[in-house]
């Protein structure tokens, strides 16, 4: 992606280009860019015309409902989930970074993690899923005390994690897709160290339809498919071993708009059927959306904590921008 000040650079070149008289086509799923620099905007959805508005006749409301299909739902529309038992609990974590973390997950609750760059969010999700080791400090599934040395330990514990990099961390692109769903569960489909393909294609069929993966077949690459529908293979392979605690670090990074509602629906579904979800973002619009409680990081700590009603934009960024000593 291109930084703000390359961003800012191109627009000026456009906008030159314009002024010389040349028609230009901008092609991008991100609205602010739409509403800067163009003149009309054309929807198109599924490879089909949608509508052509005049950017000044229209909004980002009614953008994204042509995009989706649909009216985007809110987050006061979403039901609560009630705060009364807990699954996960970390008390006073220390390691990669990270200084004396205390929280608590609810069972059926969308927790937000919100933080700058280098404020220790995505170490915390590392060290909660065992890619990284804690140096002290004790990690709590249903008030039991429980050692997580590995990935293995934690997805044994019930613990999934969505990781940043889907392309690297969270599904082999080079595999077919049926392949990358069941490779945590190969041991509940194969005997003798050979897979039943039948078994195989039907835990495939089950989750396109629940998730509604857009592909062609079983067969096809996970590489070949849009950001979107990468994103639900690697969430697919997390409900396959009914995990108990999500973790979505950066849940809806690289996807376009209409996927990405996808995705928060489906979150918000997941914490409705009781699953417990950690939602990591450095986008403080999409935890607002989605989150019943909002905790900060900055540096390495936890800053604050904020419940659904107290949501504030400004008090968020105050939390993240908090450096130690400072008051």
């Amino acid at each position: 992606p291109l930084t703000k000040n390359e961003v800012d650079v191109l627009f000026e070149i456009i906008r030159e280009l314009k002024n010389k008289g040349t028609t230009i086509i901008y092609i991008s799923h991100r609205l602010d860019e739409i509403f800067e620099i163009a003149d009309r905007v054309t929807v198109l959805r599924d490879g089909t015309y949608i509508d052509t508005k005049l950017v000044k006749d229209t909004n980002v409301k009614e953008l994204i409902k042509k995009m989706v299909g649909r009216e985007v739902i809110q987050k006061e529309d979403y039901p609560s989930y009630r705060k009364e038992e807990i699954i996960l609990s970390l008390r006073n974590l220390v390691g990669n970074g990270l200084s004396d973390i205390n929280l608590d997950l609810y069972k059926g609750e969308i927790l937000g993690l919100f933080g700058l760059v280098g404020s220790g969010r995505t170490e915390l999700a590392r060290l909660i899923f065992g890619v990284d080791k804690k140096t002290d400090g004790n990690i709590l599934i249903n008030d039991e005390l429980v050692y997580i040395k590995s990935t293995s330990d934690a997805m044994k514990k019930g613990i999934a994690m969505i990781p940043e990099d889907r392309k690297v961390d969270g599904c082999f692109i080079d595999k077919h897709i049926s392949w990358n769903i069941t490779i945590s569960f190969l041991k509940n489909i194969s005997r003798l160290n050979i897979v039943n393909k039948l078994k195989e294609t039907e835990y495939y069929t089950s989750f396109v339809q629940k998730l509604s993966i857009k592909a062609a077949s079983p067969n096809q690459l996970v590489g070949n498919l849009s950001g979107g529908n990468q994103q639900k293979v690697v969430i697919a392979k997390s409900l396959i071993r009914n995990s108990k605690v999500i973790i979505f670090d950066e849940p809806t990074r690289g996807i376009d708009v209409g996927a990405r509602q996808e995705i928060y629906e489906l979150i918000r579904e997941l914490a409705k059927n009781g699953c417990s979800i950690l939602a990591i973002s450095s986008d403080m619009e999409e935890l607002i959306h989605i989150s019943n409680r909002i905790m900060v990081m900055s540096e390495g700590r936890l800053t604050g904590e904020l419940q659904k009603s107290e949501f504030n934009r400004e008090r968020i960024l105050e939390l993240a921008s908090q450096i130690k000593g400072v008051n």
